[in-house]
């Protein structure tokens, strides 16, 4: 394990011993870290207050930029679909983790798995549902009028 997965794991057990989850997140560029969280879960009710989503918000702020390029993720767990997402959506290059998913299921955290799992079905067959809902009036479509923009 190295300094940064070392720092992660830390940050976990820090918020355990505070009523929180084991979940802990660095975000590093080059040899800095620039940004890290803990899930924030038991301090106030937002389902977003996850330790990765914590860590690229705060780098974010630091950098000025969503653009997150050149970084590497290390996180005490392995990401949900939600962080895994927007650490692709913001670039991050890749993430290590410490426990898996099969981990977090033996300890009561299914929660990410379940998700996972939805993910890879037809969404007609998903628990949780997209449905389209086109806007009839080309004028009035957000996507439209951002492009006659740019």
């Amino acid at each position: 394990m190295n300094q940064w997965m070392e720092r992660a794991v830390e940050l976990a057990l820090q918020n355990i011993a505070q009523g929180g989850q084991p979940f802990g997140a660095v975000l590093v560029k080059g040899e800095e870290i620039i940004g890290e969280g803990v899930n924030e879960l038991h301090l106030r009710p937002d389902s977003t207050g996850h330790a990765e989503l914590l860590a690229l918000r705060r780098a974010q702020e630091k950098l000025g930029s969503i653009d997150l390029r050149g970084t590497v993720m290390y996180a005490s767990g392995a990401p949900c679909p939600m962080c895994f997402g927007a650490m692709a959506m913001a670039g991050v290059d890749k993430a290590y983790y410490a426990n898996s998913l099969a981990d977090a299921m033996a300890v009561g955290l299914s929660r990410s798995s379940e998700v996972y799992a939805d993910l890879q079905k037809i969404n007609e067959e998903r628990v949780f549902r997209m449905i389209h809902m086109p806007v009839e009036d080309i004028a009035k479509s957000p996507m439209h009028v951002w492009h006659s923009k740019t």
